[in-house]
């Protein structure tokens, strides 16, 4: 630690003190002196004192980003960091010492403590928790106490609009005190803002504002806290946790104590107390703040000021050197180490680090500060830019400076858009702050300052604009008074009240904009609603005599009259009858609330009688009775669309007559879904979901796929049901379209589906799905897909040239006769309208289980089926016949064979459609003569020995018809 014969003193005690007032007296009663403060802001502030007091000739100002130096400079201010080392001066003061323990900052202030000394006196002003720390470190140090010079008194919770005047309220980020600001613009008629990231220029014209009495309200945030002297009543914290730039913490009980203390200047009482968000808070808490008693700070973050320059390494190694006392802890790592670390791992900067010279270059460029809060990786980008300049030309490029600087100049824009710049051009303004880094250094500092004037004026002329309402403040005034309003609605439903927007009518409703307090909307919407009222039954007659093209619904059940809302779709007493509720404000009478119900009525009602008119046509045909009526109302609960598995059991019921009914609806019974076919065009089905979810009660309504896609994803989370409705099957991954799933269906119906088949390129072309898509299709259909691989097929021209070369005879195809394993079950052929074409079969249901179906095959299926081609896929004989004699490995290609394998076979669970399983199926009891898995007399046959190939079953002859006249004589003929 530095030993000087100075006097030093720690003045402390809580805010209103007047702690810096009497370090700017003790500094102007020496001949020199230096002075640190913890924000540019209040750094600016004593600067303007001071040279109120002794004139700019002998006060300097230095800042990160300003530098005001006369040459008989005698009495300097600076922000904390930036205070010059080794001036010599008789005083040295160092404000709100306490942030010593900020683990951003800590360690600078901690610096000061050890190091700085007035050759005559040195002053430390804080609060009373660093007394223990500074007794330890400083021993030498005398302690000063003050006390407040008024009563700090907690007032609890308030409502923001029951805020008193000249009261400031306290947020955490940016984004809440414009909120709270535009709160107070609404209800107070405006507020002023300060915040730590203005410029002083535009935080003076706000504090301007406020204390002028323009307007009663400051929003700010804790950088109110750090000696900005300003006439407050009362402080309101509307948080009372910030996020620290790494995290949310709660605010310390000293740090609340800090801002509270803004409340009651010299002598005038001051108050402090919560709104909004923010709980009330604890009673000890409050007292603490009260009386300003804290615990106090034990642990000071400190930084090596004894740095290495040999090498970066040497460097980084002094910067995180362990503290020497067990009070001094490492705080967070700076950015400027943490900049070190990044732009020495870059190629182009290591190579440039040739001596100590070069390694002191790149530490001075790490220390330009983050101004504009960019990704490190945009910033260390930026440094290493211009430490390339500085090591290459000794100067920052002029016209490269020039243009980053041009690039800013521009004073149009919102708040947000100002309020970068402003912080892009404080590193440019440090830049040019810095001795020897640009050409002209005097001419870039002017540029750089004028730069951010203009941009500071343009910054409070957009909060004002956006904060500030006087002719809000005005119509407040007037409505208070009860006076005579003039309400006025545009053709565009802008309503204006004493030429103020006070909102917009849109459809039926009338939407208020924030131009006035909850306590006046009353008065003003009455005001507005003169005007509205004849404007209500203006468009209730247009509406209810607008065509049905200019309205339409939403995938989730609103109702549209072109852009605007008008109501929406409420479960009815029928899935296909749904109610309406009409937006309508009450203000408009009963009469308009009427007339726009029945015209919504009216509406939806053809809507759904002519999207679903096959549906319902088929529910009012008399001539379908029956069985074909009663199926025709479970089409009707299912809005058209059933799957099989489902009905299983009432289409087995359905003789040929019924069948014929249901087809003259255009009624198809698939394999998988029994649907109408012209339902499942989009319009229908965007209908059917939205009154299929209205009906079930689901709160967001799901929507239905893009039209013309034969497969969509599986959506996640999807309610049960949804696929069917929006005329799909889940199979796998993807769901179907169910008429295409039939399609797919019909042309699997002749393969063999026990021994094996590979998918054709038909297949594949109407489901737009590659072979391992399709493959997870098939899975989700109930087929077990076994990928192979084989010699890719020859070239044409090859085949041509060994045309004359016979084959190799292939090896003996699995018999047709062969037993499936006891328990399997079978996918049979089906039929177009998805009747078997085997005795007793089952088909696949929408969860890809089986169930039977009646019909038998007819003569024409059965041979289709005897003449359907065997499988392609070669076996291991011929394929090992087929390999070329050269010993480099042939091409191959993959391949899939599907065989039927549902996930549940036999047992006792439930198979995959709901129905019970078949409790025999799997004990080995027989079960009748040609029971499926059975040989004679129920004896399973022996099993298949050797290794399973992939080849389908011979062509079975067409099958002969008992009922033949033939039959007989050809049975005779054979014996």
């Amino acid at each position: 630690m530095t030993m000087t014969k100075g006097r030093i003193t720690a003045v402390l005690g809580p805010t209103n003190t007047g702690k810096t007032h009497y370090a700017l007296e003790r500094m102007l009663a020496h001949r020199t002196g230096v002075i640190g403060l913890p924000l540019r802001l209040l750094a600016r502030e004593v600067y303007d004192r001071l040279v109120a007091a002794r004139g700019p000739s002998v006060v300097a100002l230095v800042t990160g980003e300003e530098r005001i130096v006369p040459p008989r400079a005698a009495y300097w201010v600076c922000t904390v960091e930036a205070m010059p080392q080794g001036l010599g001066a008789d005083f040295v003061a160092v404000d709100e010492i306490q942030l010593c323990a900020d683990p951003d900052r800590g360690h600078v202030f901690t610096d000061r403590l050890l190091h700085m000394r007035g050759l005559h006196e040195t002053l430390f002003m804080g609060s009373d928790t660093m007394r223990p720390a500074i007794a330890q470190l400083v021993p030498e140090a005398q302690f000063a106490r003050r006390e407040r010079f008024s009563d700090l008194t907690y007032s609890g919770s308030k409502k923001i609009s029951r805020m008193p005047g000249r009261t400031a309220i306290v947020g955490f980020s940016v984004e809440n005190v414009y909120a709270i600001a535009e709160l107070l613009r609404r209800q107070k008629g405006g507020a002023a803002v300060v915040m730590g990231a203005l410029s002083p220029r535009t935080r003076n014209a706000q504090v301007a504002m406020y204390q002028n009495g323009d307007v009663d309200y400051l929003v700010a945030t804790d950088a109110i806290g750090m000696g900005l002297n300003l006439d407050i009543k009362h402080v309101a914290f509307s948080a009372t946790s910030k996020f620290d730039g790494r995290r949310m913490r709660p605010l310390m009980p000293h740090e609340l104590a800090q801002i509270a203390g803004r409340a009651g200047r010299y002598t005038e009482p001051g108050t402090f107390g919560t709104t909004g968000e923010a709980a009330p808070l604890d009673e000890g808490l409050a007292e603490a703040i009260e009386n300003h008693k804290f615990k106090p700070i034990d642990r000071l973050c400190w930084r090596n000021d004894r740095l290495d320059f040999g090498t970066p390494d040497a460097l980084i190694a002094s910067l995180e050197a362990p503290s020497p006392e067990q009070i001094l802890t490492k705080g967070r790592e700076a950015d400027d180490l943490q900049s070190l670390k990044t732009l020495w791992q870059l190629e182009s900067v290591a190579a440039r680090i040739r001596d100590a010279r070069d390694v002191r270059l790149l530490w001075d460029v790490c220390r330009i500060p983050d101004f504009q809060g960019i990704s490190h990786g945009e910033h260390t980008n930026l440094l290493a830019r211009i430490f390339d300049f500085l090591h290459e030309k000794g100067r920052v490029d002029r016209d490269w400076f020039a243009r980053q600087i041009k690039r800013i100049d521009k004073t149009q824009g919102d708040i947000d858009m100002l309020s970068k710049r402003l912080a892009y051009i404080r590193t440019w303004t440090y830049v040019a702050q810095r001795k020897g880094w640009v050409e002209d250094e005097a001419h870039w500092r002017e540029a750089t300052r004028k730069v951010e004037d203009r941009l500071s004026d343009a910054l409070h002329q957009a909060l004002t604009n956006r904060f500030v309402d006087r002719r809000t403040s005005v119509l407040l005034r007037r409505l208070k008074m009860k006076e005579g309003l003039l309400a006025q609605i545009d053709d565009k439903g802008q309503v204006t009240v004493e030429g103020e927007a006070l909102g917009r009518l849109e459809g039926f409703r009338f939407h208020q904009t924030g131009t006035t307090t909850p306590d006046e909307a009353k008065t003003v919407r009455q005001a507005a609603t003169q005007a509205l009222r004849p404007e209500f039954h203006l468009r209730a007659d247009r509406f209810y005599n607008a065509p049905d093209t200019e309205m339409d619904f939403t995938e989730q059940g609103g109702l549209m009259w072109g852009d605007q809302a008008v109501g929406k779709l409420v479960k009815g007493d029928d899935p296909l009858k749904p109610g309406v509720e009409a937006f309508v404000d009450e203000e408009a009478g009963p009469e308009v609330m009427q007339k726009v119900s029945r015209r919504l009525q009216h509406f939806i009602d053809r809507k759904v009688n002519a999207a679903l008119e096959p549906l319902l046509a088929l529910s009012k045909d008399e001539a379908v009775t029956g069985l074909a009526r009663g199926f025709a109302f479970r089409l009707l609960e299912g809005m058209g669309v059933i799957p099989r598995a489902e009905v299983a059991a009432e289409v087995k019921e359905l003789d040929q007559e019924a069948r014929g009914q249901l087809r003259k609806h255009g009624v198809r019974f698939g394999q998988f879904t029994i649907f109408q076919q012209l339902l499942l065009k989009p319009a229908p089905t965007r209908l059917r979901l939205v009154l299929w979810s209205l009906w079930q009660g689901i709160d967001e309504f799901p929507e239905a796929p893009p039209p013309g896609l034969v497969t969509v994803p599986a959506v996640k989370g999807a309610p049960q049901g949804y696929y069917p409705m929006a005329g799909y099957r889940l199979a796998g991954e993807r769901a179907i379209r169910i008429d295409m799933l039939e399609r797919l269906a019909d042309m699997i119906r002749p393969m063999d589906s026990r021994g094996g088949f590979e998918a054709t390129a038909d297949m594949l072309s109407i489901t737009g799905m590659t072979l391992d898509q399709f493959a997870d299709l098939m899975g989700g259909l109930g087929y077990k897909a076994e990928k192979g691989e084989r010699p890719k097929a020859k070239p044409a021209a090859k085949l041509e040239a060994e045309a004359e070369t016979p084959a190799e005879p292939a090896a003996e195809t699995q018999s047709d006769a062969t037993p499936a394993p006891e328990g399997a079950e079978t996918a049979p052929p089906v039929s177009e309208d998805g009747e078997a074409a085997a005795p007793a079969p089952e088909t696949v249901s929408e969860e890809g289980a089986q169930t039977p179906t009646d019909a038998a095959p007819s003569e024409t299926q059965t041979e289709a089926a005897s003449e359907a081609p065997a499988t392609d896929a070669p076996t291991e004989d011929a394929a090992a016949t087929e390999a070329p004699a050269e010993d480099a490995a042939p091409e191959t290609e993959s391949f899939y064979i599907f065989t039927w394998a549902p996930r549940r076979q036999g047992g006792r669970g439930p198979r995959r459609d709901g129905q019970p399983g078949d409790r025999n199926r799997g004990r080995g009891k027989p079960q009748g003569k040609g029971a499926k898995g059975q040989g004679p007399k129920g004896k399973r046959p022996p099993k298949e020995q050797g290794p399973r190939t992939f080849e389908s079953r011979p062509k079975r002859e067409k099958a002969i018809d008992p009922d033949n006249p033939f039959a007989a004589l050809a049975a005779l003929k054979d014996k």
